[in-house]
C-alpha cells in the first residue's frame, strides 16, 4: 500500500469533523495502526493561512499554532518540498487543476509515489485519469 498524503482540504476535513468517509477515513486508521507515516504538503499551511485570511476558514487560533497542533495531534509528517517536486508540478501530464498548491500537492503525490487522500473535485478527476492515485474523501 502507498504511503497517504492528506489535501489541505482533507487535513482540514480529518482536523474538524467526526463524519465517517468510508475507504479514505479506513486508509487513515490502517495507516495510523500499522505506524506508516501519514504525510501533509508543508504548501497546505500557506492554503490554510490564505483560507483564514480570506474568512473562508474561521480558527480559533492562528493558522500556524493551527496547522502545527494538527500535525502533532494526529502524529502528520512534513512531505518533503523539493526542487524536483516544485518543477515537476509545472510539467504535469494531461490537464490538471491551475491552481499552483494543488499542481504542487499532485506532483508531490507522483514524485513520492503517494495515494492522495482529497476532496477536491478536479484532483478525483486527475486521479480517474490515472495520472496520480486518489481516495475520496
Amino acid at each position: 500500500m502507498r504511503p497517504l498524503l492528506l489535501d489541505t482540504c482533507a487535513l482540514i476535513f480529518f482536523a474538524t469533523s467526526d463524519e465517517e468517509s468510508g475507504e479514505a477515513r479506513a486508509a487513515v486508521q490502517q495507516a495510523h495502526e500499522s505506524g506508516q507515516a501519514i504525510m501533509v504538503s508543508p504548501i497546505s499551511a500557506w492554503e490554510i493561512g490564505l483560507l483564514v485570511s480570506r474568512g473562508r476558514l474561521n480558527l480559533l487560533m492562528s493558522p500556524l499554532r493551527w496547522f502545527d497542533q494538527v500535525m502533532e495531534r494526529s502524529s502528520l509528517s512534513l512531505a518533503a518540498l523539493t526542487p524536483d517536486v516544485l518543477v515537476a508540478s509545472s510539467f504535469l501530464p494531461g490537464f490538471p487543476h491551475r491552481d499552483p498548491a494543488d499542481r504542487i500537492i499532485a506532483a508531490t503525490a507522483r514524485e513520492c509515489g503517494y495515494r492522495l487522500i482529497t476532496r477536491d473535485r478536479s484532483l478525483l478527476a486527475y486521479a480517474r485519469e490515472g495520472h496520480i492515485q486518489a481516495l475520496a474523501c
